[in-house]
């Protein structure tokens, strides 16, 4: 009769011959996780070529056209697909490949430079879509897998974690993104506009920036925030948010005026412009006002006052709280709508 001999450790542990296929079952499971999440999603996966706008300059030299790349997802079977805005906000011409090979024009359907998102469109029905998973629900540590076509690279697989939730973004017309995702899963150029997706497939984030010269710090705006922005674009071609008519800056308050005011935080919001014939100035909001609240909502930053007039109806009077030459005083306006970038 054989005896098989079983290794342990001091502490009467199996050694690494009884762990090595424990080890490649989790590998194993890893592996099979990230396979079948690419399977569901990554023929919803397109590349989005641009022929850009040339510099006069350019032109003079002989040079026809600018080119590049970016990435993108398909989100209905009739041919509607979700990117960045600055994929392709100065876009002449755009083309769209499938991964089965098929190219198309596609136009676009709207476009929201101040939320870094756009959706454009291809003539063609019954294609694969990617399924839209509910960003509310994210973990950090949470495995993902980022989808797309950096530096030309069609269909590029990349995997990691989130690595923080709850990020802000400037988008390039200067405007806080929120809730952003932070992620290690590799992104390059031409990653922008395509999926961040869990592990059973499902679109979590849009892919959308990455830190110049850092390692494993990336960012993708929430699909909870795409498909709420995807729908405005898709129904009325555009995104409408408040807008009152000010700048300002993020100061820290006198400890006396928070004492005495029984103030929650110890920093606002102050205005250092007032833009003419405005909801601001309507409202007698002038230079040097220090703003607290809206609402119901504290600020405490220049951010806090801007996402909070974002989710305030336009034209719903709006209760604003001010300080001025260390009095309290509350205004009310009607924020209008917030003009286009020119």
């Amino acid at each position: 009769m054989k005896i098989k001999r079983i290794r342990s450790d001091s502490n009467g542990l199996k050694g690494s011959a009884e762990t090595q296929p424990v080890e490649a079952e989790i590998f194993d499971a890893y592996s099979q996780a990230v396979i079948h999440a690419v399977e569901r999603a990554g023929s919803a996966v397109v590349s989005v070529g641009l022929a850009m706008r040339v510099p006069e300059q350019l032109k003079r030299r002989g040079v026809p056209e600018i080119r590049s790349l970016g990435s993108g997802v398909i989100i209905t079977p009739d041919g509607y697909i979700l990117t960045n805005s600055h994929v392709v906000q100065s876009a002449e011409k755009i083309e769209v490949r499938l991964q089965d090979g098929r190219d198309y024009t596609a136009r676009i359907v709207g476009n929201d430079p101040h939320g870094d998102l756009a959706v454009v469109s291809i003539l063609e029905s019954g294609l694969p879509t990617a399924e839209l998973g509910d960003s509310a629900q994210l973990r950090v540590g949470q495995l993902v897998i980022a989808i797309g076509n950096p530096l030309g690279f069609q269909a590029t697989v990349t995997t990691g974690v989130i690595s923080a939730l709850g990020r802000s973004l400037r988008s390039q017309s200067g405007r806080l993104i929120e809730n952003v995702i932070q992620t290690d899963a590799a992104l390059n150029p031409g990653s922008s506009g395509g999926p961040l997706v869990d592990s059973s497939g499902r679109v979590i984030g849009v892919n959308t920036a990455i830190i110049a010269g850092s390692q494993g710090i990336c960012f993708s705006i929430p699909i909870n925030t795409a498909k709420w922005v995807a729908s405005q674009l898709i129904r009325e071609g555009r995104v409408r948010r408040s807008y009152l008519g000010i700048s300002g800056q993020t100061v820290k308050l006198d400890r006396s005026l928070v004492v005495r005011y029984r103030l929650k935080n110890s920093t606002a919001a102050s205005v250092t412009e007032v833009q003419p014939k405005t909801a601001a100035s309507r409202a007698g909001i002038k230079p040097g006002d220090i703003i607290t609240q809206l609402g119901d909502i504290q600020i405490a930053s220049l951010d806090d006052l801007q996402l909070s007039l974002s989710r305030h109806p336009i034209g719903a009077p709006l209760k604003i709280y001010i300080i001025r030459n260390r009095e309290p005083l509350s205004l009310e306006a009607f924020p209008t709508e917030l003009p286009d970038i020119e």
